[in-house]
């Protein structure tokens, strides 16, 4: 993938509106991928102007998909191009425009916070659910080493 991510980025070097950029996660990177919730690699985020949170790419990794999906990036509804907003996206966009910053600060805070407690208790599970599992493994395999020595002999045992 790191070819065509390269050619990619060649391609677009002089766009005024899209950019294509790698961190390096294992090095001078690692609080940015921390930030951005990346934990697997490759990783690839899609940033929208004004957007500190990014939404992950997982289309095909090759140039002309890579190249495709660069090509739809670009403005898209806000303040600043609600020309570009459905109808009811218009109009909840205005209705988030009208409160107060702190207000409107408030509730990305609540929302993005009820995420965060949502991955919590899903790492939760996943960490309980691979006890569990290594647990059941260790059992398997202790019964299988048990049971190995007789079911070697009664195989022995059948007359050919």
């Amino acid at each position: 993938m790191k070819p065509d991510w390269d050619s990619l980025a060649n391609e677009f070097k002089d766009s005024a509106s899209v950019v294509i950029a790698d961190v390096d996660c294992t090095a001078a990177g690692e609080p940015l991928c921390k930030k951005h919730g990346v934990s697997g690699y490759p990783t690839i985020k899609t940033f929208a102007p004004g957007s500190d949170d990014g939404d992950a790419y997982e289309g095909g990794r090759d140039l002309a998909s890579l190249r495709k999906h660069a090509e739809s990036l670009g403005p898209s509804c806000s303040i600043d191009h609600k020309d570009l907003c459905s109808a009811e996206d218009l109009a909840k966009l205005e209705k988030y425009a009208a409160m107060s910053p702190e207000r409107r600060n408030a509730k990305l805070t609540k929302l993005k916070n009820a995420i965060a407690k949502k991955e919590h208790e899903h790492e939760k599970l996943q960490k309980e659910l691979s006890a569990r599992y290594e647990a059941s493994n260790s059992r398997l395999e202790k019964l299988k080493e048990e049971y190995k020595q007789p079911i070697k002999m009664m195989t022995a045992a059948k007359p050919k």
